[in-house]
Protein backbone atom coordinates (compact mmCIF):
# COMPACT_ATOMS: atom_id res chain seq x y z
CA UNK A 1 0.00 0.00 0.00
CA UNK A 2 1.33 3.46 -0.92
CA UNK A 3 2.24 5.90 1.84
CA UNK A 4 0.16 9.11 2.06
CA UNK A 5 3.18 11.22 1.10
CA UNK A 6 3.70 9.14 -2.04
CA UNK A 7 0.02 9.43 -2.98
CA UNK A 8 0.11 13.22 -2.50
CA UNK A 9 3.27 13.42 -4.59
CA UNK A 10 1.71 11.46 -7.46
CA UNK A 11 -1.56 13.43 -7.29
CA UNK A 12 0.41 16.68 -7.27
CA UNK A 13 2.39 15.67 -10.36
CA UNK A 14 -0.78 14.55 -12.13
CA UNK A 15 -2.49 17.87 -11.35
CA UNK A 16 0.54 19.87 -12.49
CA UNK A 17 0.53 18.01 -15.84
CA UNK A 18 -3.20 18.72 -16.19
CA UNK A 19 -2.73 22.45 -15.57
CA UNK A 20 0.14 22.56 -18.08
CA UNK A 21 -2.04 20.90 -20.72
CA UNK A 22 -4.95 23.29 -20.08
CA UNK A 23 -2.63 26.30 -20.42
CA UNK A 24 -1.29 24.91 -23.69
CA UNK A 25 -4.83 24.50 -25.08
CA UNK A 26 -5.77 28.04 -24.03
CA UNK A 27 -2.67 29.58 -25.65
CA UNK A 28 -3.31 27.78 -28.95
CA UNK A 29 -6.99 28.76 -29.03
CA UNK A 30 -6.11 32.33 -27.98
CA UNK A 31 -3.87 32.79 -31.02
CA UNK A 32 -6.46 31.35 -33.42
CA UNK A 33 -9.37 33.32 -31.92
CA UNK A 34 -7.48 36.61 -32.13
CA UNK A 35 -6.48 35.86 -35.72
CA UNK A 36 -10.10 35.14 -36.70
CA UNK A 37 -11.57 38.12 -34.81
CA UNK A 38 -9.15 40.69 -36.28
CA UNK A 39 -9.95 39.56 -39.83
CA UNK A 40 -13.72 39.74 -39.26
CA UNK A 41 -13.73 43.08 -37.42
CA UNK A 42 -11.45 44.85 -39.89
CA UNK A 43 -13.30 43.51 -42.92
CA UNK A 44 -16.71 44.09 -41.29
CA UNK A 45 -15.86 47.76 -40.82
CA UNK A 46 -14.48 47.95 -44.37
CA UNK A 47 -17.67 46.70 -46.08
CA UNK A 48 -20.05 48.00 -43.36
CA UNK A 49 -21.49 44.55 -42.66
CA UNK A 50 -23.22 44.39 -39.29
CA UNK A 51 -23.41 40.59 -39.33
CA UNK A 52 -19.66 40.12 -40.02
CA UNK A 53 -18.74 42.83 -37.52
CA UNK A 54 -20.94 41.25 -34.81
CA UNK A 55 -19.41 37.88 -35.52
CA UNK A 56 -15.97 39.46 -35.23
CA UNK A 57 -16.75 40.93 -31.80
CA UNK A 58 -18.00 37.54 -30.67
CA UNK A 59 -14.72 35.97 -31.82
CA UNK A 60 -12.78 38.74 -30.05
CA UNK A 61 -14.46 37.83 -26.76
CA UNK A 62 -13.44 34.23 -27.42
CA UNK A 63 -9.86 35.48 -27.27
CA UNK A 64 -10.52 37.58 -24.19
CA UNK A 65 -12.05 34.54 -22.46
CA UNK A 66 -8.86 32.59 -23.21
CA UNK A 67 -6.81 35.27 -21.45
CA UNK A 68 -9.23 35.24 -18.52
CA UNK A 69 -8.97 31.46 -18.50
CA UNK A 70 -5.19 31.57 -18.18
CA UNK A 71 -5.56 33.81 -15.13
CA UNK A 72 -8.25 31.57 -13.65
CA UNK A 73 -6.23 28.40 -14.20
CA UNK A 74 -3.21 29.99 -12.51
CA UNK A 75 -5.27 30.93 -9.45
CA UNK A 76 -7.03 27.56 -9.26
CA UNK A 77 -3.70 25.71 -9.44
CA UNK A 78 -2.47 27.16 -6.15
CA UNK A 79 -2.09 24.50 -3.42
CA UNK A 80 -4.39 24.33 -0.35
CA UNK A 81 -3.47 26.64 2.51
CA UNK A 82 -4.72 27.42 6.01
CA UNK A 83 -7.56 29.63 4.76
CA UNK A 84 -8.39 27.40 1.79
CA UNK A 85 -8.07 23.80 3.05
CA UNK A 86 -10.05 22.47 0.09
CA UNK A 87 -7.80 24.19 -2.42
CA UNK A 88 -8.56 26.89 -4.98
CA UNK A 89 -10.16 24.79 -7.74
CA UNK A 90 -13.40 26.76 -7.82
CA UNK A 91 -11.56 29.77 -9.21
CA UNK A 92 -11.78 27.89 -12.51
CA UNK A 93 -15.56 27.71 -12.08
CA UNK A 94 -15.74 31.37 -11.09
CA UNK A 95 -13.88 32.42 -14.22
CA UNK A 96 -16.16 30.17 -16.26
CA UNK A 97 -19.05 32.35 -15.10
CA UNK A 98 -17.01 35.35 -16.23
CA UNK A 99 -17.12 33.94 -19.77
CA UNK A 100 -20.91 34.02 -19.61
CA UNK A 101 -20.85 37.63 -18.43
CA UNK A 102 -18.49 38.54 -21.28
CA UNK A 103 -21.00 37.06 -23.70
CA UNK A 104 -23.71 39.33 -22.29
CA UNK A 105 -21.42 42.33 -22.92
CA UNK A 106 -21.03 41.08 -26.48
CA UNK A 107 -24.83 41.04 -26.82
CA UNK A 108 -25.09 44.66 -25.67
CA UNK A 109 -22.52 45.74 -28.28
CA UNK A 110 -24.28 43.77 -31.02
CA UNK A 111 -27.75 45.13 -30.21
CA UNK A 112 -26.41 48.69 -30.08
CA UNK A 113 -25.17 48.28 -33.64
CA UNK A 114 -28.45 46.66 -34.71
CA UNK A 115 -30.35 49.67 -33.34
CA UNK A 116 -28.03 52.16 -35.05
CA UNK A 117 -28.46 50.29 -38.34
CA UNK A 118 -32.27 50.50 -38.10
CA UNK A 119 -32.17 54.22 -37.29
CA UNK A 120 -29.55 55.15 -39.90
CA UNK A 121 -29.27 54.12 -43.53
CA UNK A 122 -27.51 50.76 -43.71
CA UNK A 123 -25.64 49.70 -46.84
CA UNK A 124 -23.35 46.71 -47.28
CA UNK A 125 -20.71 46.18 -49.96
CA UNK A 126 -20.59 42.44 -50.68
CA UNK A 127 -17.59 40.95 -52.50
CA UNK A 128 -16.19 37.48 -53.18
CA UNK A 129 -13.69 38.14 -50.38
CA UNK A 130 -16.62 38.45 -47.94
CA UNK A 131 -17.66 34.85 -48.53
CA UNK A 132 -14.06 33.62 -48.60
CA UNK A 133 -13.24 35.21 -45.24
CA UNK A 134 -16.35 33.79 -43.57
CA UNK A 135 -15.75 30.26 -44.91
CA UNK A 136 -12.06 30.21 -43.90
CA UNK A 137 -12.74 31.55 -40.39
CA UNK A 138 -15.65 29.12 -39.99
CA UNK A 139 -13.37 26.14 -40.66
CA UNK A 140 -10.80 27.52 -38.21
CA UNK A 141 -13.52 27.76 -35.56
CA UNK A 142 -14.61 24.19 -36.27
CA UNK A 143 -11.06 23.00 -35.66
CA UNK A 144 -10.70 25.06 -32.47
CA UNK A 145 -14.03 23.80 -31.09
CA UNK A 146 -13.27 20.13 -31.74
CA UNK A 147 -9.79 20.44 -30.25
CA UNK A 148 -10.92 22.37 -27.16
CA UNK A 149 -13.90 20.16 -26.29
CA UNK A 150 -11.79 17.01 -26.79
CA UNK A 151 -9.10 18.30 -24.42
CA UNK A 152 -11.73 19.63 -22.02
CA UNK A 153 -13.28 16.18 -21.65
CA UNK A 154 -9.90 14.48 -21.38
CA UNK A 155 -8.71 16.91 -18.69
CA UNK A 156 -12.17 17.25 -17.09
CA UNK A 157 -11.92 21.02 -17.25
CA UNK A 158 -15.19 22.93 -16.79
CA UNK A 159 -13.54 26.01 -18.22
CA UNK A 160 -12.35 24.39 -21.46
CA UNK A 161 -15.73 22.73 -22.05
CA UNK A 162 -17.56 26.04 -21.46
CA UNK A 163 -15.10 27.91 -23.67
CA UNK A 164 -15.52 25.32 -26.44
CA UNK A 165 -19.29 25.92 -26.36
CA UNK A 166 -18.57 29.63 -26.61
CA UNK A 167 -16.41 29.06 -29.69
CA UNK A 168 -18.94 26.57 -31.10
CA UNK A 169 -21.44 29.40 -31.36
CA UNK A 170 -19.11 31.04 -33.90
CA UNK A 171 -19.72 28.15 -36.31
CA UNK A 172 -23.51 28.56 -36.27
CA UNK A 173 -23.15 32.32 -36.38
CA UNK A 174 -20.81 32.10 -39.39
CA UNK A 175 -23.30 29.91 -41.26
CA UNK A 176 -26.00 32.51 -40.57
CA UNK A 177 -23.73 35.34 -41.68
CA UNK A 178 -22.91 33.58 -44.96
CA UNK A 179 -26.63 33.05 -45.56
CA UNK A 180 -27.32 36.74 -44.83
CA UNK A 181 -24.57 37.80 -47.24
CA UNK A 182 -26.22 35.78 -50.01
CA UNK A 183 -29.62 37.42 -49.38
CA UNK A 184 -28.04 40.87 -49.06
CA UNK A 185 -26.34 40.39 -52.43
CA UNK A 186 -29.77 39.52 -53.86
CA UNK A 187 -31.09 42.89 -52.68
CA UNK A 188 -32.51 42.10 -49.22
CA UNK A 189 -30.44 44.72 -47.37
CA UNK A 190 -32.22 44.38 -44.02
CA UNK A 191 -31.29 40.72 -43.79
CA UNK A 192 -27.82 41.77 -42.61
CA UNK A 193 -29.40 43.69 -39.71
CA UNK A 194 -31.71 40.78 -38.84
CA UNK A 195 -28.76 38.37 -38.95
CA UNK A 196 -26.89 40.65 -36.53
CA UNK A 197 -29.84 40.55 -34.12
CA UNK A 198 -30.06 36.74 -34.35
CA UNK A 199 -26.34 36.52 -33.58
CA UNK A 200 -26.98 38.58 -30.44
CA UNK A 201 -29.78 36.25 -29.31
CA UNK A 202 -27.65 33.13 -29.87
CA UNK A 203 -24.78 34.64 -27.90
CA UNK A 204 -27.17 35.49 -25.04
CA UNK A 205 -28.56 31.94 -24.99
CA UNK A 206 -25.07 30.41 -24.82
CA UNK A 207 -24.08 32.86 -22.06
CA UNK A 208 -27.10 31.91 -19.93
CA UNK A 209 -26.31 28.18 -20.27
CA UNK A 210 -22.65 28.69 -19.30
CA UNK A 211 -23.56 30.73 -16.20
CA UNK A 212 -26.22 28.17 -15.22
CA UNK A 213 -23.86 25.18 -15.50
CA UNK A 214 -21.01 26.88 -13.62
CA UNK A 215 -23.35 28.14 -10.89
CA UNK A 216 -24.42 24.57 -10.13
CA UNK A 217 -20.82 23.79 -9.17
CA UNK A 218 -20.60 26.83 -6.89
CA UNK A 219 -23.77 25.79 -5.04
CA UNK A 220 -22.38 22.25 -4.60
CA UNK A 221 -24.60 20.28 -6.95
CA UNK A 222 -24.18 16.50 -6.56
CA UNK A 223 -21.36 15.26 -8.79
CA UNK A 224 -21.81 11.47 -8.66
CA UNK A 225 -24.98 9.37 -8.62
CA UNK A 226 -25.55 7.99 -5.09
CA UNK A 227 -26.75 4.68 -6.50
CA UNK A 228 -23.40 4.04 -8.16
CA UNK A 229 -21.55 4.75 -4.93
CA UNK A 230 -23.88 2.47 -2.92
CA UNK A 231 -23.34 -0.32 -5.42
CA UNK A 232 -19.56 -0.09 -4.94
CA UNK A 233 -19.68 0.26 -1.14
CA UNK A 234 -22.07 -2.64 -0.58
CA UNK A 235 -19.65 -5.02 -2.31
CA UNK A 236 -16.89 -4.28 0.21
CA UNK A 237 -16.45 -7.12 2.70
CA UNK A 238 -17.72 -6.18 6.15
CA UNK A 239 -20.05 -3.40 4.99
CA UNK A 240 -23.67 -3.83 6.10
CA UNK A 241 -25.00 -0.71 4.42
CA UNK A 242 -24.40 2.99 3.87
CA UNK A 243 -26.34 6.27 3.84
CA UNK A 244 -25.85 10.03 4.00
CA UNK A 245 -23.85 10.02 0.76
CA UNK A 246 -22.85 13.52 -0.37
CA UNK A 247 -20.58 14.72 -3.16
CA UNK A 248 -19.46 18.20 -4.18
CA UNK A 249 -16.65 19.99 -5.97
CA UNK A 250 -15.63 20.38 -9.60
CA UNK A 251 -15.67 17.83 -12.41
CA UNK A 252 -12.11 16.64 -11.73
CA UNK A 253 -11.88 17.41 -8.01
CA UNK A 254 -14.70 15.75 -6.07
CA UNK A 255 -15.11 15.55 -2.29
CA UNK A 256 -17.27 12.75 -0.89
CA UNK A 257 -18.55 11.86 2.57
CA UNK A 258 -20.82 9.04 3.73
CA UNK A 259 -21.96 6.97 6.73
CA UNK A 260 -20.87 3.33 6.75
CA UNK A 261 -22.70 0.62 8.72
CA UNK A 262 -20.56 -2.19 10.17
CA UNK A 263 -20.87 -4.97 12.75
CA UNK A 264 -21.07 -3.21 16.17
CA UNK A 265 -18.97 -5.96 17.79
CA UNK A 266 -15.82 -5.58 15.66
CA UNK A 267 -12.81 -3.56 16.81
CA UNK A 268 -12.11 0.05 15.87
CA UNK A 269 -9.08 -1.19 13.93
CA UNK A 270 -11.22 -3.61 11.89
CA UNK A 271 -13.82 -0.90 11.21
CA UNK A 272 -11.04 1.43 10.06
CA UNK A 273 -9.74 -1.21 7.63
CA UNK A 274 -13.23 -1.61 6.15
CA UNK A 275 -13.56 2.16 5.74
CA UNK A 276 -10.14 2.35 4.09
CA UNK A 277 -11.07 -0.45 1.67
CA UNK A 278 -14.32 1.35 0.81
CA UNK A 279 -12.38 4.54 0.11
CA UNK A 280 -9.94 2.72 -2.20
CA UNK A 281 -12.78 1.09 -4.15
CA UNK A 282 -14.49 4.46 -4.66
CA UNK A 283 -11.29 6.15 -5.87
CA UNK A 284 -10.55 3.21 -8.16
CA UNK A 285 -13.97 3.58 -9.81
CA UNK A 286 -14.02 7.40 -9.73
CA UNK A 287 -10.49 8.86 -10.15
CA UNK A 288 -11.92 12.38 -9.87
CA UNK A 289 -12.66 11.74 -6.17
CA UNK A 290 -9.68 13.14 -4.25
CA UNK A 291 -11.00 12.94 -0.69
CA UNK A 292 -13.43 10.59 1.09
CA UNK A 293 -14.67 11.11 4.65
CA UNK A 294 -16.24 7.94 6.15
CA UNK A 295 -18.35 8.03 9.32
CA UNK A 296 -18.46 4.60 10.94
CA UNK A 297 -21.80 3.57 12.51
CA UNK A 298 -22.93 0.31 14.17
CA UNK A 299 -25.56 -1.51 12.13
CA UNK A 300 -28.87 -2.27 13.87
Amino acid sequence: MLEDSEILKRNGKKYFNRITEIKKVLLITLFLNLFVSIIKIVYGYFINSLSILSDGFHSLFDGVSNIVGLIGIYLSSQPPDEKHPYGHRKYETLFTIFIGLLMFLTCIEIFKRVYDSFVNKHTVEITTASFLIMVITMFINMGVTRYEIKKGRELKSEYLIADSQHTKMDIFISVGVIFSLVLTELGFVFVDIIAGAIVGLLVAKAGIQIVKDASETLVDKTKIDKREIKEIINKVEGVRGCHGIRTRGTANHVFLDLHLLVDPLISVHAAHDIAHQAEEEIKKRFPEVIDVVVHIEPSP
